[in-house]
């Protein structure tokens, strides 16, 4: 007998829901939503930008009681920078990816034509969601115990002691630039997209005028990060 949908997601999660709908609502983007017309469009239900906006809080304690546990020697600006790493679109992606959730979610037409099921921001923001569905469902622990395990890889670097802070990209590109060209690299945030309490900020860097590296984070200071990784992935091959 074929298994159903839910049971397919459950399996592939490693969490069985007692209010299933609150699954469907976390695996469903908004063009799944927005595509329809009529009565279809009430009987595809929520999306899922609720779930992401506490999923986003839910992941935040998380994770910073994790790293404060585990890092008791860490100032507060070092543990601030494991968790920006580690809640950063990047490191979301990556877990979803893990997870094989693209293939769970509900697209529409035009996501689906433009291979939203591999693009980081919706793997990442449905993550969220994922994990804020599974505390409404049965509170912090599942939420916390899930959590831990799809992050598992990322933070078991952590506790061996040899996770990098978040910062070490930046601060790598600015000792270069410093001592090879005696200037600093310049950010300048070329985008911003999104609504107020959830955007996305497109950042480029710049040395000596000429842009090196592009960045796309959930906040500047990310997506700053994410330039830099990329300037210096450019300045070690030249």
């Amino acid at each position: 007998m074929a298994r159903s949908f839910t049971d397919e997601a459950q399996q592939r999660i490693g969490y069985v829901f007692r209010q299933p709908r609150l699954l469907d609502e976390a695996l469903t983007h908004t063009s799944h939503i927005n595509e329809a017309k009529g009565p279809d469009k009430a009987a595809r239900g929520q999306d899922n930008e609720r779930l992401e906006f506490l999923g986003d809080a839910v992941l935040s304690l998380i994770v910073s009681e994790h790293v404060a546990r585990v890092c008791p020697s860490f100032t507060e600006g070092e543990l601030s920078k494991l968790k920006a790493g580690l809640v950063s679109e990047v490191s979301l992606a990556k877990a979803a990816r893990g997870l094989e959730l693209g293939a769970l979610l509900r697209l529409g037409r035009g996501e689906e034509l433009t291979r939203g099921r591999e693009k980081s921001s919706l793997l990442a923001n449905a993550l969220e969601a994922l994990i804020a569905a599974i505390y409404l469902d049965g509170g912090l622990e599942p939420a916390r115990d899930f959590t831990l395990r799809v992050f598992a890889q990322d933070l078991e670097k952590i506790q061996e002691g040899r996770g990098e802070a978040a910062g070490d990209d930046k601060t790598r590109l600015q000792e270069w630039c410093q001592k090879r060209f005696d200037v600093l690299p310049q950010y300048v945030t070329v985008r911003e997209s999104g609504p107020d309490h959830h955007k996305t900020f497109e950042v480029q860097v710049a040395i000596r005028g000429e842009v090196l590296g592009t960045g796309v984070g959930r906040t500047k200071k990310e997506a700053e990060q994410m330039a830099a990784k990329q300037a210096l992935q450019q300045v070690s091959q030249a």
